[in-house]
This record gives structure tokens, C-alpha cells and sequence, in this order.
């Protein structure tokens, strides 16, 4: 056992990149997400097969006769059989083929510095900075999906960071742009109909069994607030109500909290390059990690995600350098978590995974 722990543990994929030529489909797999350095038009997306056999880089120019992605990759959203990639920094959204990754449109009307997407209502919804130095202008522009089109805008709060549809309705958390957010907006028929106070700096949002989870980054010691506490809180989409919150310890507070991933019943995140994890239903949150990845040379942990057994972590190589995937157990009968299963250097700048199956 022993020496299959150490065999996976020094799993290194980068022997197996698959070179220039396309792939033909890419499934059975994880797309990362490599935001790039700031203005220098070299983002990207990556892929690594679920087995780790295969792994390719800059897959949008290859498939597509060596067109750029773009400056700053923000997110992806899919959506059926398409992919909708948000390229922050030229303003505009590539419409991919999800499997083959072909292009299949380009939205650039009405888009400015978009964030993220969500679909609901047969429709797409971006959220937008619009200038970053104007708290008065940030929108979410509404999608035709049959035609590719930005059709009507909805103002909302400074700084619309992700976004998540459940029932109908829209959920936004406000991180608060070059600024400080503390809410998140509920959009009902295309208008803010509600704003749920959470805690500083709020951004992923989950939909888990039912409740929505917002992850709240916190203030550093630059906000005009001073330092505040990450803290995840718990909330009842039908009625916008708090249900619970979690709040970092006091010793942890001043790193603040990173990123973060709810898998079934558990809570997985990041301050500096530790990984801790707790239950959803847990009381306060753990002090003691259960895994450093700079114990596997890890520098930093800029994204976080957890599918089927597995801890996605990736290190930015602080921008100027092709950054590394890092694939951690999550903890079963086979592997303790915190095994280091797999290791891939990708695009400059990962930033997010998403599980193309």
C-alpha cells in the first residue's frame, strides 16, 4: 500500500501532452481555465482526460487555426452542447462547440468586462462591470441564446461578480467590483427584487440540496473597514432568509479566505496554500488543515474545485510563467485525502476548472 501511495503521489502529467493537433473531442475530462497575465492577450484553456492520459494546452487556437482567445479568461458557462467563454479584458464572449471546441459565435454588443454567466428562463445572464472605476454602471446583460445577441440590461449593485439561477430566479453576489461588496441581489422577471446582506467581499455561489452557499472572501487590512472574517453563509433561496453562517477563526482571519468547493455534504477551502474541509452542517470551521499543497511545491492556490473523489487546486506561478494543476484525493477507502493523485503545468494563470462530461 505504501508503495501505491508513493507511486500516485508522483504522478506527473506533463509527459503526456498531446501537442498541437486537435483532439477531436473534449470529454471524459476537466477544462482549466487560464486567465493569462493583464494585457497581454494570452489566455487560454487547457484540458486533462479524467484518467490523466492526455492533457493539451491552448485548445481554443488549436482547434480553431490559431485565433487568440483573448486578454484575462473570466469564466466559462455551459449550456447544453455550447460553452460560453467570458474573455474579461477584451470585452467579449466566445461561443465554443462544449466537446469539440469549435466556435461557434462571438458576443461583443452590450459586453463590458463581463464576469460570469447563468442561464435560466430559455435565456443567458452576464454580469458586467461596466467601468470599474463607475459604481453606477454595472448591469447584467440578458442573452437571446438563439440568436447570440445581448437583447436588455438589469442595473444592479457595484461589482456583479457569479451568478446562479434556482427556480426562476436569479442570485448575484456583489463583490464589489475595484471596491467593497457585502450583498447579494435576487432578480425576479428580469428586475432586483430583494438584496440578502452576507458578509464582506461575497463570491462563489452554490445551489446544495436545496440551500444556497455564498462564499465571503472577507476585508484585508487596505479596506476602509479594516480586516473582517471569511465566512461561508447558508441561505433559503424560496424565502432570501438567512439560515446559518460559518465564520473564519480569529488566528485565520488575517490571511483571509480563498477559494472555495461544497461537494455533497462537505465544504472544501483554501487559506494560502492549505486545503481544509468541513461538513455543511458543521457548527464552526476547522483550525488545522487537512493538507498544505506546498508540501508538493505548490506556491499558491488561486482555484479550487471537487468532482467525483477528486481536489482540483491550481498555482498561478504568480502570472508570468505557465502555472500547474494539482490533483489531491478527497478521502475514500482507497486514498487518505491529501495524496497527490496527479500534476499538469498548463496555461499562464489557472484560474477554474470545469468538468466536461
Amino acid at each position: 500500500m505504501a508503495g501505491a501511495l508513493f507511486f500516485v503521489s508522483c504522478s506527473d502529467d506533463d509527459t503526456k501532452d498531446a501537442g498541437r493537433v486537435p483532439l477531436g473531442s473534449y470529454d471524459l475530462g476537466v477544462l482549466v481555465l487560464n486567465e493569462g497575465n493583464f494585457n497581454t492577450g494570452n489566455a487560454s484553456v487547457s484540458y486533462i482526460s479524467d484518467d490523466f492520459s492526455v492533457n493539451q494546452n491552448d485548445i481554443f487556437s488549436i482547434v480553431n487555426d490559431g485565433a487568440a482567445l483573448g486578454d484575462v479568461a473570466q469564466s466559462i458557462g455551459f449550456n447544453n452542447d455550447l460553452a460560453y467563454i467570458l474573455v474579461n479584458n477584451s470585452q467579449k464572449i466566445e461561443v465554443v462547440n462544449r466537446y469539440s471546441f469549435k466556435k461557434v459565435a462571438t458576443i461583443t454588443g452590450q459586453v463590458r468586462n463581463p464576469r460570469y454567466i447563468a442561464f435560466a428562463n430559455g435565456k443567458g445572464y452576464v454580469t458586467n462591470w461596466g467601468d470599474p472605476y463607475d459604481p453606477n454602471d454595472d448591469y447584467v446583460a440578458i442573452v437571446d441564446l438563439s440568436t447570440q445577441t445581448v437583447t436588455a440590461t438589469i442595473p444592479v449593485a457595484e461589482g456583479p461578480e457569479e451568478i446562479v439561477s434556482n427556480n426562476g430566479k436569479l442570485f448575484v453576489s456583489h463583490f464589489g467590483g475595484y471596491h467593497y461588496g457585502n450583498t447579494v441581489s435576487v432578480i425576479s422577471n428580469n428586475t432586483v427584487s430583494a438584496t440578502i446582506p452576507v458578509g464582506d467581499r461575497p463570491k462563489e455561489l452554490q445551489i446544495i440540496n436545496g440551500s444556497l452557499w455564498v462564499t465571503c472572501k472577507g476585508n484585508s487590512f487596505y479596506a476602509p473597514s479594516g480586516i473582517t472574517a471569511g465566512k461561508f453563509v447558508k441561505i433559503n433561496p424560496d424565502t432570501n432568509a438567512v439560515a446559518a453562517t460559518l465564520t473564519l477563526a480569529d488566528g485565520q482571519v488575517v490571511a483571509n479566505l480563498g477559494t472555495s468547493a461544497i461537494s455533497g455534504t462537505n465544504i472544501y477551502y483554501s487559506i494560502g496554500t492549505s486545503v481544509f474541509k468541513c461538513a455543511t452542517d458543521a457548527t464552526v470551521l476547522p483550525t488545522i488543515p487537512a493538507f498544505n499543497a506546498a508540501d508538493q511545491g505548490a506556491a499558491s492556490i488561486y482555484g479550487l474545485a471537487v468532482n467525483n473523489g477528486r481536489i482540483y487546486i491550481s498555482d498561478d506561478a504568480g502570472f508570468t510563467v505557465r502555472g500547474k494543476v494539482y490533483v489531491y484525493a478527497a478521502g475514500n477507502a482507497e486514498f487518505a485525502i491529501g495524496v497527490l493523485l496527479n500534476r499538469t503545468t498548463v496555461g499562464v494563470g489557472p484560474s477554474a476548472f470545469y468538468f466536461n462530461n
